[in-house]
């Protein structure tokens, strides 16, 4: 899993509550197990005209006009703010890769769905909570500036505006310390692969029967 340390990153605005993992990545892009190739499905119903279908090119593809991704001024954003209960509805680790996969690290919103925060920190992403008021105040400001940023430190807790305006959040302390070394469950689980090789060499000598 890749760490997150701190980022710079463009933000962008989509400020909708209630957004559910089917909107995030749609049910039909669900066809593979690997963490790539979902970006480019990333809230395909909002994001296109056209219904699509896994495997399609983009670039046949007739972008919604309206939708704040289409537009030029936030390519390539890193940071998406997002209103009360993100990620809401089925279960699904895709909607953490697609986002993490069309290029966004971190979503900041007032609250999210419970699963979608646990899988987050499973893929190396980073979902902020801050009160209502500050994530309102960050849209604003964005709209009214074109290439509007945020600095998200992950070590100090802290997100800082062009301004030098300083908002800080929560993070259970396990799940700070797993993104900021890229750990993920398997990762940790080999910090202890010398213990784990020793108890496996020493159980081969004591109940050998057991390895034939």
């Amino acid at each position: 899993m890749k760490s997150f340390t701190q980022i710079d990153g463009l933000v962008v605005p989509m400020m909708r509550s209630n957004v559910d993992t089917d909107a995030i990545i749609p049910k039909q892009f669900l066809k593979s197990i690997k963490r790539s190739g979902f970006g480019v499905n990333l809230f395909d119903a909002w994001r296109y005209d056209d219904p699509g279908f896994p495997g399609q090119d983009a670039s046949t593809r007739q972008p919604t006009k309206d939708f704040i991704l289409n537009a030029p001024r936030y390519k390539g954003a890193q940071i998406l703010l997002a209103g009360d209960n993100f990620g809401c509805g089925s279960s699904r680790e895709h909607a953490v890769w697609a986002l993490d996969d069309y290029g966004f690290r971190s979503v900041i919103a007032p609250s999210f769905a419970d699963i979608f925060f646990n899988n987050s920190f499973k893929s190396g992403f980073l979902p902020i909570v801050v009160e209502e008021a500050v994530v309102e105040r960050f849209a604003a400001e964005c709209e009214a500036s074109e290439g509007y940023r945020l600095s998200i430190d992950l070590a100090a807790q802290t997100v800082t505006t062009p301004s030098g305006d300083v908002t800080t959040f929560e993070i259970d302390a396990f799940r700070k310390h797993c993104l900021l070394n890229g750990f993920d469950d398997i990762g940790l689980t080999l910090q202890k692969r010398d213990a784990i090789e020793q108890y496996e060499a020493a159980r081969k000598q004591s109940a050998p029967w057991l390895f034939t």
